[in-house]
């Protein structure tokens, strides 16, 4: 799949006028962006492996940005792309909230080494569940309550209201290592005794229901203020040694804020989004495209490096 000559040209300008191929990096969001969903099953397409190996031959870094804590990570794609990346992986999880690698222990098994991590406020935690517990007193009980601590190994936990629907639940979110229906207070105790890196809200019930209840949105994400994925990309670059204004940035929603904070904004998908390049903006259809244009970029590096 060849890239349009707009793009091309795009890319040409971006490397031969930034200082990418010295001081860049790469940061892509994962889902919908460098991994492909297709018939429920979730994957790096072929040509992002290519691009991908291929950019790694450069010795650029390459961070990857997600919503997913990081057993998902790991679980996911973890050995696909430690396979790829022959490294350890810088990874942004949980909207910026905690920072750090992807490797392999003296065991060979995957694991997560912290960098560092943004946990919520204790002030934040009891305003989430102030807001539940409005939803549980006006009868909303189709509430869950994900939380991610900041011990990587604890994974997901989900909270519902209706102990009758743990079962339910641990079904149909086979992500998550523990469900509980313990009362709210206990749960309120439980989220303060742990450092807490997000917290996700999501009432099972559609938005015109809601509607009449004044709840705007069905669904939430809540880090500490100020911090999502611009926020973590600007904390991990610094870390790493990477200027994103000559940095490349690709990812497909909204929640994709570090694309304003990068150089060349690589949007993939169909979304209208609002954010811009530093220095320009390039749009791709799909993740098999993204492919092609880390491997074209990887050959310009080359090309000006001789």
């Amino acid at each position: 799949m060849a890239l349009s000559v707009e793009v091309d040209e795009l890319l040409k300008q971006f490397v031969r006028e930034s200082r990418f191929a010295a001081n860049g990096g790469v940061v892509t969001d994962l889902d919908g962006t460098a991994v492909h969903e297709e018939d429920g099953r979730i994957y790096i397409p072929e040509s992002v492996e290519f691009g991908l190996k291929r950019l790694y031959e450069t010795g650029r870094p390459i961070v990857l940005n997600s919503l997913r804590f990081p057993l998902s990570v790991m679980r996911s794609f973890g050995k696909e792309w430690l396979a790829i990346a022959n490294a350890p992986i810088p990874v942004i999880s949980m909207n910026g909230s905690q920072l750090g690698f992807v490797t392999k222990d003296e065991k060979d098994e995957l694991c997560f080494e912290e960098i560092t991590a943004f946990p919520l406020e204790a002030g934040q935690i009891d305003e989430v569940l102030a807001g539940v517990q409005k939803l549980i007193d006006d009868d909303i009980r189709d509430v869950l309550l994900f939380y991610y601590p900041r011990d990587w190994r604890m994974g997901e936990i989900i909270w519902t209201p209706v102990a009758e629907k743990v079962i339910y639940v641990k079904e149909k979110y086979r992500s998550a290592s523990s469900v509980t229906a313990v009362e709210l207070p206990k749960l309120q105790e439980q989220l303060h005794t742990e450092e807490i890196c997000m917290i996700f809200l999501l009432i099972e019930r559609p938005a015109d229901d809601l509607m009449a209840y004044q709840h705007s949105r069905p669904s939430s994400f809540f880090t500490r203020r100020g911090v999502d994925k611009l926020f973590g990309t600007r904390e991990i670059a610094a870390h790493l040694g990477i200027d994103l204004a000559h940095s490349i940035g690709a990812g497909d929603t909204m929640m994709d804020s570090f694309l304003s904070g990068v150089g060349l904004m690589v949007q993939v998908g169909g979304n209208n989004l609002e954010f811009r390049g530093l220095h320009s903006t390039i749009k791709l259809n799909n993740s098999f495209e993204l492919g092609d244009l880390l491997f074209r970029v990887a050959d310009l590096e080359m090309e000006l490096n001789r």
